[in-house]
Order: C-alpha cells, then structure tokens, then sequence
C-alpha cells in the first residue's frame, strides 16, 4: 500500500510539474556544440613572459572566433529580416489583390442594380404611358358616346 501511494504522489508531482512541455521538449531535443579546441588547453608555462604571449595568442584566437560569431549572427538575423520583409510584403499584395477583387464585385454590383433600376424604370414608363393611352381613349368612347 504505501508503495502505490508514492507512485500516485510521484505521477501527480510530475503532472504538476512547473516545467511546461516547450521547454521538456527542447531540453531534449536540443543540439550542444561540439566542445572548444580553448577548453583544457591551457599549459602553465614556466616564464611570466612566455605565459603572457600565450594569454595573448587565445586572447586573439577568441577575439577572432567571436568576430566571426558575430558576423554569422549579423548574416542570420539580416536574413530573417528579408524574409519577414518578404511575408510582410506578400501579405500586403495579397491584401490589396483581395480589396482589388471585392471593390471590382462591388461595381459590377452596383451596374447591375443601376441596369435593373433602369429596365424598371422604363417598364413602369411604358406601363403609365399605356394607361394614359387607355383612359385617353376610355374618355374618347364617352365622349362620343353622348
């Protein structure tokens, strides 16, 4: 019994858990760089000035490696600038193709209206003009009638 109830405590410990599953998930997946040639490398010389050129030669040497660091970052970051430069952009020519599209629906929209509107126009013209023709020769027929 009481192993079962640590095993229930140890599973809900870790459900809890304050980790959340990114930062699982990337610990585990993550890739270490292969170690520095620098590390461990250090030979304690046994004169003050040859250990002085040898501090200033890894000095160099990681002055160097850290330049070149740094102009990768530089080249990954400009790049991921273009490229969201480049979403952004064809974002923005897709929005304007869709208000483009929808404006050009619009006005066929609205020719259509204006045409229907005219044909009723003149449907209801024709149609008073027949009615005038008919009281005009209703009015006709009686007047000759007395």
């Amino acid at each position: 019994m009481p192993n079962s109830f640590r095993t229930l405590s140890k599973t809900l410990t870790r459900s809890f858990s304050t980790k959340s599953s990114h930062q699982n998930h990337h610990q585990k997946t993550h890739k270490y760089l292969d170690p520095n040639s620098l590390l461990g490398s250090w030979k304690t010389p046994n004169n003050p000035k040859e250990a002085e050129k040898k501090l200033a030669l890894l000095r160099r040497d990681y002055a160097k490696q850290v330049k070149n660091v740094r102009k990768e970052y530089i080249h990954e970051m400009e790049l991921l600038r273009l490229e969201k430069l480049r979403k952004e952009e064809a974002r923005k020519e897709a929005i304007r193709v869709a208000n483009e599209e929808r404006k050009r629906l619009k006005a066929e929209a609205a020719k259509v209206r204006a045409q229907e509107r005219m044909v009723a126009e003149e449907e209801f013209r024709q149609t008073l003009l027949k009615e005038r023709a008919e009281k005009l020769e209703n009015w006709r027929m009686k007047l000759d009638f007395f």
